[in-house]
Parts: C-alpha cells; structure tokens; sequence
C-alpha cells in the first residue's frame, strides 16, 4: 500500500468488497456490509488518506491486506 490512498479509492475498493455506500450517518459516511459498519474519513483540505489510518479501517473492517490488494 503506498503512502497515501484517494477518498474515492477506498470507497471503489470497499464497494469491489461487497460493502454498500457510502451511507450518511450524521457527521460522517459509513460502508455496510450485513452487520459491520465502517466510518469512512473525509480528509479536509486533502483529498488522500494516509497509509496508517487506511490501516486502522481495514482491521476494523475485518479486511485482510490479501483480500484489499485484490480488490
């Protein structure tokens, strides 16, 4: 994964992932997929999101790196 990802990058990818969305949850979007929900960053003033934090969505989404690179 390189150092940054595009915000429409990682909603391409999830969406490649069976997640739907983005969903509006209030204050930020979310992708579904059956009962796993995942916050999906909007990064002001940048449009990429770093490495790190691309990271922690994944492991939250239960998204192996095999699975990611894939998609």
């Amino acid at each position: 994964m390189a150092g940054h990802l595009a915000r429409h990058e990682l909603i391409r990818k999830f969406r490649a992932l069976g997640f739907a969305g983005p969903i509006s949850g209030g204050r930020h979007l979310f992708m579904l997929k059956g009962s796993l929900k995942v916050r999906i960053p909007n990064p002001h003033g940048s449009a990429a999101i770093h490495a790190s934090l691309v990271h922690e969505i994944l492991r939250q989404a239960q998204i192996s790196k095999d699975d990611w690179d894939r998609a």
